[in-house]
Order: C-alpha cells, then structure tokens, then sequence
C-alpha cells in the first residue's frame, strides 16, 4: 500500500488530467494508481492524502465516515461572537444545515508559506484569521459557511486531515506517510450511526 500527504498548491486541480491543460496533481507526483482521497478546490492550499488503497480512500471520501478536517481560513472583516456562534452550532446552508463545527480567531496570522497569487485586500476592510475543523466535506464548504455569516473567505489552507498535519511540507512537497501517521489516521476516522 502506498499512502502520501501532498501540500496542493494555490492553481492546481485535486485530479491527474484536465482536458484545459491547467496545472493538475501529474506535474507533481509519479506514481502510479495513486488517487487523491478527498479535494481541495483549484483556488484552496494545503493538505491532501493520496492512496493507491482502496479502503482507506473510501473511509476518507465516503459521507458515512466522519473525520475531521482542519482549516485555516483568511477572512474578509473580524469574526463576532454571535458568527463564531453559528459556525460552532451549524449553519444553515442551501442544501441544508452544516453539522457542528469547531471554530475559533488565531491570534495572529498563521506562518505559511507565500501564495503564488496573491490575496486581494482592501485597506479599508480589515482581515481575520480563523481555525475551522469540520467532520463533513461538502462542495466548498467553508467557503458557504463563513460567507454565510458575514466572513467572505479570502485565503483557505487544510493543515490537517485527523491526527495527521501537513505544516511540514512545503507547497508542491509530498511525503510518504509514516506508520503512525497512517494509524492515527485511521483511529481519526468513525462511521456515522
């Protein structure tokens, strides 16, 4: 079995073909029969898992599993109480309500390294950065959720799948994952009742 975490960059498609010749995940991995288990959109940064395992990419992908997923999340204004509220208790989104997520401010702005476009600011509006972790993965989820209360998303980066992190590698890196990694992982997950 093959399992790797990969540090997506900013502009590159979470699939190994694209018909557009945009950047995808074959200008940056070789390996074969590998497959991403889980996406990231084209303009979201961060952490990916790659498997050619079938199983641990169903336990990773499939909605009767839940494992979290935590997001740093560059937003347009200052986050309320009442809007950290609602990302904590649910919100409520056009294909129904998000299940309860952890949220919370960073103190400061996080250490990542540079995007290769950059993040379009207004001086006037300042920006937050926020901490979600979600235990669902819906069609650009977080980007609903803080625009839904008020946050529009400005720069989204996944820094961790379950126990696993991917603050150690650099944008277009990718490791294998170690034993432990691949076992926290595993524990990290649990099937819906």
């Amino acid at each position: 079995m093959i399992a790797i975490k990969f540090w997506k960059p900013y502009g590159v498609l979470t699939q190994f073909t694209d018909k557009d010749g945009r950047p995808t995940l074959a200008d940056y991995i070789k390996l074969p029969n590998i497959y991403a288990a889980g996406r990231l959109d084209m303009d979201s940064e961060g952490l990916l898992i790659l498997t050619d395992d079938g199983a641990l990419n169903a336990m990773l992908t499939q909605p009767k599993y839940e494992h979290p997923r935590t997001y740093w999340v560059q937003v347009e204004g200052v986050p309320t109480e009442d809007a950290l509220r609602q990302l904590r208790e649910g919100v409520l989104l056009k294909d129904g309500m998000t299940r309860p997520t952890q949220a919370r401010v960073l103190p400061e702005e996080p250490k990542l390294p540079p995007r290769s476009v950059p993040i379009r600011e207004r001086k006037s509006v300042p920006t937050s950065w926020l901490e979600l972790t979600l235990t669902e993965g819906r069609n650009r989820q977080v980007r609903r959720m803080t625009a839904a209360v008020g946050l529009p998303t400005l720069r989204l980066v996944r820094v961790a799948i379950g126990a696993v992190s991917g603050l150690d590698l650099q944008p277009a890196e990718w490791v294998e994952l170690t034993a432990k990694e691949l076992l926290a992982l595993q524990r990290s997950v649990r099937r819906k009742r």
